[in-house]
C-alpha cells in the first residue's frame, strides 16, 4: 500500500507491507507525530493507540528505512540505520526511500494515506 510521508515538511517515497499490524496501521492514518532519537539508530514516536499484533508475521531484523512498530511500548519507529537482530515485539510496517540522512533529523512525520 502506498502512503504519503513527509519529514519536515519534504515528502518521501513509502510503502506499507501487507501485514494485519500495517492494515491497523492505516486506519491511524493520517497521523502527524514529533520524533525523538532512540540509540542512535532510530527516531521514535507514540501512536494514539496500540495496533493489532495478531497474525504477525516471521520477527525480520530491522534495515535502514524501515518503518517499524514496538509492540511492547506501543511505539512506531523509523530506521535511520540497521536496527537489532529480529525481534517478535518488533514488527516490520513499511519502508521509507529516504536519502542521506533526512531520517535521523527528523523531527516530525507526517503519514496520510496515498489518493
Amino acid at each position: 500500500m502506498d502512503i504519503r510521508v513527509t519529514l519536515d515538511g519534504r515528502p518521501v517515497d513509502a510503502t506499507l507491507n501487507a501485514s494485519p499490524a500495517a492494515r491497523d496501521f492505516a486506519e491511524l492514518l493520517p497521523l502527524t507525530l514529533d520524533l525523538e532519537d532512540f540509540r542512535q539508530t532510530e527516531r521514535i514516536a507514540d501512536l494514539p493507540r496500540k495496533l493489532d499484533t495478531s497474525g504477525a508475521p516471521e520477527p525480520t531484523g530491522a534495515k535502514a528505512g524501515d518503518l517499524a512498530y514496538y509492540a511492547p511500548w506501543g511505539n512506531l519507529a523509523l530506521f535511520y540505520r540497521d536496527g537489532p537482530a529480529a525481534n517478535a515485539d518488533l514488527l516490520i510496517l513499511g519502508h521509507l526511500d529516504a536519502e542521506g540522512d533526512r531520517p535521523a533529523r527528523a523531527e516530525r512525520i507526517t503519514i496520510e494515506a496515498a489518493s
